[in-house]
């Protein structure tokens, strides 16, 4: 039978904690071996410029 304890030592039915631990554990080297940007990453700026423009669009209907 497969170890379901926490890192608290609390008791996990699912195996979600395990499961989670096999996933990073598996996903870990490829992630390694991908360059690292040195400068700022346009995606994750284009993103929250995006999410700020859709929350002022909200705000303003809703208070317009």
């Amino acid at each position: 039978m497969a170890n379901t304890q926490g890192p608290q030592g609390n008791h996990d039915p699912a195996g979600s904690t395990q499961m989670f631990r096999a996933f990073v554990d598996e996903g870990a080297p490829r992630s390694r071996q991908a360059p690292a940007s040195s400068g700022p990453r346009i995606g994750l700026i284009v993103g929250i410029v995006a999410a700020v423009a859709i929350v002022a669009a909200v705000a303003w209907l809703a208070l317009g």
